[in-house]
């Protein structure tokens, strides 16, 4: 659920932007994204992984103790910063922060779906709007990328 949060504020910040400083939507709504759920909620996973790892290894579906999880929380503070850098550098580091992330969500989602098909994983943190956003955000994400780009 916390993705829909993080997009929320994402939302906010870029309504924002762009009735104060007057920025082009696109480069709003990016800017907005890559800050809240690339660098927020990296660095928000990295909290959960790292501190709560036995919590979120069980809403996950997985089971408890594994150090793994604090391999994927530094995973997801390495994005989070990239995201919460790209409030001050631009161009080519807004692309990298994005290949970055995206590449992520993509092996996590598959993972997620792969467990949710074959042991009908249905854990809060497995299946539903976590799985749904590994899939699909990088999509919007790029997809905002080509059209600041073309700009």
């Amino acid at each position: 659920m916390y993705p829909i949060y993080f997009l929320c504020l994402a939302v906010v910040f870029a309504i924002g932007q762009v009735m104060l400083l007057k920025t082009p939507a696109t480069t709003s709504l990016l800017l907005s994204l890559l800050a809240c759920n690339v660098g927020l909620q990296g660095c928000y996973a990295f909290m959960g992984h790292f501190f709560r790892f036995d919590d979120v290894a069980r809403g996950i579906g997985w089971p408890t103790g594994s150090p793994f999880q604090k391999e994927i929380a530094f995973s997801n503070l390495s994005t989070g910063i990239l995201g919460i850098l790209c409030i001050w550098l631009r161009g080519d580091f807004w692309l990298a922060t994005i290949v970055a992330r995206s590449v992520f969500l993509w092996g996590a989602g598959y993972i997620h779906a792969r467990d949710l098909k074959t042991r009908m994983n249905k854990g809060i943190f497995n299946a539903g709007p976590v799985l749904y956003f590994d899939l699909l955000f990088p999509f919007v994400l790029i997809g905002l990328y080509a059209a600041d780009t073309m700009r």
